[in-house]
C-alpha cells in the first residue's frame, strides 16, 4: 500500500493523510482509490456520481477517518484513473449494468480485506450504494444514500411510474410539447453526447464551471419542491440541466448560466484549481465511460435482472442526505416518500443541508461530515461494519 500523503492531480494536492493506490477488485478493473485512516478500522466505501471523481470526496475522507473507520473513494468504472472498462460506445456495454457496478464494489471491499462496510452513495452512487444494500445486506451494513432517493426495485410488471429510470412514453411526451423537451439521461444515452460535451465550444473545463455552478446552490434558480406525477406536464418544470429543449445538448444547455469571473473567485467549494482535476480527467477520457450507466438504466434490456428484487427492500439502517436546493430530490416524483414509506425497512431520516445543491459533500462538506460520523455512531452495534 502506498504510504504517499502528497496525492497530486496536476497543481492540486489533497490534504495529509488521504493516500491513492490501485487497486485489482477481481472483477476486471484496477481500480484507483483515494483513502484515508488505519486499514484495521470499520470500512466505509464512497460512491461518486457523474460527472465527478473519487476526488469529490476530498473533504470527507479525513474527517470519517478521525472519527474511527478506514474510508475509501474508489473512481468508479467508466472514471478517472480506474482502468479495465471498455470506452467504446459499441463495446462491452452490460459491464456497466446496475449488478456489475455492485460486484466492483464487493471486489473492492474483498481485496482491501474489509467482509463489511457501510456505504455512501452521491448521485448516480446514490442507487448503485442502494443496490449493494438491497442485494448483499451481509457485507453493506448500512447505507446513506444522497442527492437521488431510491423508490425500490423496479416491478415484475414495468410501468411508467417505476422510479428507477425514464420510459419511452414519457420521452415521446416530452417531445410532443410546446416547445418540445427532452429528458437528460436519454440525451447521455445517445452516440452523440460524448462527443459533444468533450468537443464543446466553450471546452471541458466551462462547461464543468456552468454545469457545476447551475446545479449548486450558487443558482438562485435551483428552489426545488415536489412535483406532482410522472408526466410530461409536470417534470418539465424541472430546470433544462434536467428536462432540456429538445434540439440542444447539455454543453450548448448550461453555457448561458456560466458564471461571471467575480463568481468563480468567490465560490470556496470549487475554486478553479479544483475545477481543474475534473477538467484535466474528463478531457483526458471524455465523458464515454459515465454515460455507459446511462444508457443501461434507460435500456429495456438491461434492467430485467433487477425485476427479480421486485418486493425487495432495503432492510439494513438508511438515511437520505441532499443540499435543499437540490432538484435531485424531487426530479422522480414520488421516490422520495417510497424511500421513506416503502423501499427501505429501517429508515433513520431525511437531511436537507441548507446553503447546498447538487454537489452537497462538496459545497456543505463540514455538515455533511457531521451528518454521516453522527448516522455511523447512532448504529447499534450489530449493525456497525467490522
Amino acid at each position: 500500500m502506498s504510504l504517499n500523503t502528497q496525492v497530486t492531480y496536476g497543481q492540486s494536492t489533497l490534504a495529509d493523510g488521504i493516500r491513492s493506490r490501485q487497486i485489482n477488485n477481481g472483477n476486471g478493473l484496477s481500480v484507483h482509490v483515494l483513502e484515508a485512516g488505519d486499514p484495521g478500522k470499520p470500512g466505509v466505501l464512497l460512491l461518486h456520481g457523474f460527472p465527478e471523481l473519487a476526488y469529490s470526496w476530498r473533504h470527507i475522507l479525513l474527517p470519517l477517518a478521525e472519527a474511527g473507520y478506514h474510508v475509501m473513494a474508489p473512481d468508479q468504472r467508466g472514471y478517472g484513473r480506474t482502468t479495465g472498462w471498455d470506452a467504446d460506445y459499441d463495446g462491452d456495454l452490460a459491464s456497466f449494468r446496475m449488478l456489475n457496478l455492485v460486484q466492483d464494489a464487493c471486489g473492492l471491499l474483498e481485496a482491501t480485506g474489509h467482509k463489511r462496510a457501510a456505504v455512501i452513495g452521491h448521485d448516480f452512487g446514490s442507487p448503485v450504494a442502494a443496490w449493494c444494500a438491497l442485494t448483499r445486506p451481509d457485507i453493506f451494513r448500512s447505507a446513506v444514500l444522497m442527492s437521488s432517493p431510491f423508490g425500490g426495485p423496479p416491478s415484475l410488471t414495468k410501468t411508467d411510474t417505476d422510479s428507477h429510470a425514464p420510459t419511452p412514453d414519457i420521452q415521446q411526451d416530452l417531445a410532443a410539447l410546446d416547445p418540445p423537451r427532452k429528458h437528460y439521461q436519454w440525451y447521455y444515452a445517445t452516440r452523440e453526447a460524448n462527443q459533444s460535451m468533450w468537443g464543446c465550444t466553450q471546452g471541458v473545463h466551462d462547461f464543468l464551471r456552468a454545469y457545476y455552478h447551475c446545479k449548486s446552490a450558487d443558482w438562485e434558480q435551483n428552489q426545488p419542491y415536489p412535483l406532482a406525477s410522472w408526466s410530461a406536464a409536470e417534470i418539465a418544470r424541472l430546470p433544462r440541466y434536467y428536462v432540456m429543449d429538445f434540439g440542444a445538448g447539455m454543453a450548448e444547455t448550461v453555457a448561458p448560466e456560466m458564471p461571471s469571473p467575480d463568481e468563480i473567485a468567490l465560490c470556496q467549494w470549487l475554486p478553479d484549481e479544483s475545477l481543474r482535476v475534473y477538467s484535466e480527467e474528463y478531457g483526458r477520457l471524455g465523458f464515454q465511460g459515465g454515460l455507459q450507466w446511462y444508457r443501461c438504466a434507460t435500456g429495456s434490456d438491461f434492467g430485467l435482472d433487477l425485476q427479480a428484487f421486485s418486493g425487495r427492500t432495503i432492510d439494513v439502517p438508511t438515511c437520505y442526505v441532499a443540499g435543499r436546493n437540490d432538484w435531485g430530490t424531487y426530479q422522480k416524483p414520488g421516490s422520495l416518500e417510497r424511500m421513506q414509506s416503502e423501499s427501505c425497512s429501517d429508515f433513520r431520516g431525511v437531511s436537507l443541508v441548507e446553503g447546498a445543491g447538487h454537489w452537497v459533500q462538496q459545497e456543505q462538506h463540514q455538515e455533511v461530515s457531521r451528518i454521516l460520523i453522527d448516522f455511523l455512531s447512532d448504529l447499534n452495534p450489530r449493525s456497525l461494519p467490522k
